[in-house]
């Protein structure tokens, strides 16, 4: 059982996220915003970390970029409703430049639960060496 963070603008995202990661046996927390989840953040030991790239106020590679700072071992999995297209006049691909500045995983919206959960025992497997928990326990 992992304690996890969610920091995401969407009501019905936090929500699915939230029952799927409760019935996998997980402990959640819900921030609405990038400042909201950074204060969490702050005041808890959690051991993975969801951060929606857009959000208003400070958007999710502000927060990573913030958590990195305090915590940079813990796994970030990153999401984006936003498309991925391979399109060189498009918008450039923010899932990978999350991951490229140090998210562990990304997730393009809408995901399946199977995704998430396997995202999830994926950074929790690969952090159990490590002890990869913020240190406030």
């Amino acid at each position: 059982m992992a304690n996890i963070l969610i920091v995401d603008d969407d009501p019905a995202v936090q929500i699915t996220i939230r029952l799927l990661l409760e019935r996998a046996g997980h402990y959640v927390t819900v921030a609405g915003d990038g400042r909201k989840g950074l204060a969490l953040f702050e005041a808890s030991g959690f051991d993975l970390l969801f951060l929606d790239i857009f959000m208003p106020g400070m958007d999710g590679l502000e927060t990573m970029r913030h958590i990195r700072v305090l915590a940079p071992a813990i796994p970030i999995i990153v999401m984006s409703g936003r498309s991925v297209t391979p399109d060189a006049y498009a918008e450039p691909d923010f899932l990978k430049m999350a991951t490229k500045l140090g998210a562990a995983a990304s997730l393009q919206k809408p995901f399946p639960p199977d995704a998430l959960l396997a995202a999830v025992d994926g950074c929790l497997k690969a952090g159990e060496g490590s002890n990869v928990s913020s240190g406030r326990r």
